[in-house]
Parts: C-alpha cells; structure tokens; sequence
C-alpha cells in the first residue's frame, strides 16, 4: 500500500498544512487560530479526514463514511497525521 505525502506552501491562511493520502482516503492537517476570552492569541491544529468517491454522474464527492476495505487505508494516514504532529511538537519543545 503507497501513501502519499503533499507537504503544501506555508504562511497560506486556510490552506491545509501537510495531507496524507492513501488511495481515496485522506487525512488533512490544518493551521488554526483563536482567541481567548483574555484577548491572548492561540494556535492549534486539527486534523480532519475524507473519503473521495465519483457519484453516478461521475463528479467527484466526499464523504466521512468508509467501507471495510477502506479501513487499513483510515489506520495508516491517521497514524501518519498523528507521527507528523507529535514528531513537530517534540521540536517545538526542543527549540523553546
């Protein structure tokens, strides 16, 4: 099984950070940012995830739904996604 890595240009708001790709299922991580009631300034990251699939009419749709077959594939960028943000965050912490 091959998965693909798109490391994607940094400083793009609302661009993801890096995706996972197994076949038709990804895992996406994205940049975030809030605030907080106190007005200080959080960042934090989400991963979200997707099956893509053409429809009947043969565009392409999303979906959050998987099959059995798909499940080896979910396991493997989910794990990648998760390596990728604890590996960053250990070099977080050592440059702090």
């Amino acid at each position: 099984m091959q998965t693909q890595t798109i490391k994607l240009r940094e400083g793009y708001k609302n661009l993801p950070e890096i995706k996972f790709r197994a076949g038709a299922i990804v895992a996406t991580i994205w940049n975030n940012e809030n605030t907080t009631k106190e007005g200080e300034k959080v960042v934090y990251k989400t991963v979200s995830f997707e099956r893509t699939y053409k429809d009947k009419d043969d565009n392409w749709q999303t979906t959050n739904s998987l099959r059995m077959n798909d499940l080896p594939k979910a396991s493997l960028v989910l794990n990648k996604a998760y390596e990728h943000l604890a590996l960053s965050e250990s070099i977080v912490e050592e440059e702090a």
